[in-house]
């Protein structure tokens, strides 16, 4: 299991590569608080990411969680959340 955070970077290349939509929004500083609906991704898009960082970092993240994630950074701060407490630590204490 990584120890680095996860980052809107990443996030942005798993919804690109797995949703392959060029149409849709940019993901970057200036879209990171509008809504992946706004932004053109739906919820298969968000259950792809859930399913891509479980495989990617090993980490749980329940089907369900996308409705806790209505933006990227929300989307980024939970996925950072959910791998600190598979670590045991606090992302946020840093």
């Amino acid at each position: 299991m990584t120890t680095k955070e996860f980052t809107l970077d990443e996030l942005a290349e798993i919804l690109r590569t797995g949703s392959g939509a060029d149409d849709s929004a940019p993901l970057d500083v200036s879209t990171a608080h509008t809504e992946f609906t706004e932004l053109g991704y739906d919820s298969l898009a968000l259950l792809d990411l859930t399913s891509h960082v479980q495989r990617r970092y090993g980490v749980v993240i329940p089907d369900d969680a996308v409705e806790d994630m209505p933006t990227p950074a929300v989307a980024v701060r939970y996925i950072n959340d959910r791998l600190a407490a598979a670590r045991g630590t606090d992302v946020r204490a840093h």
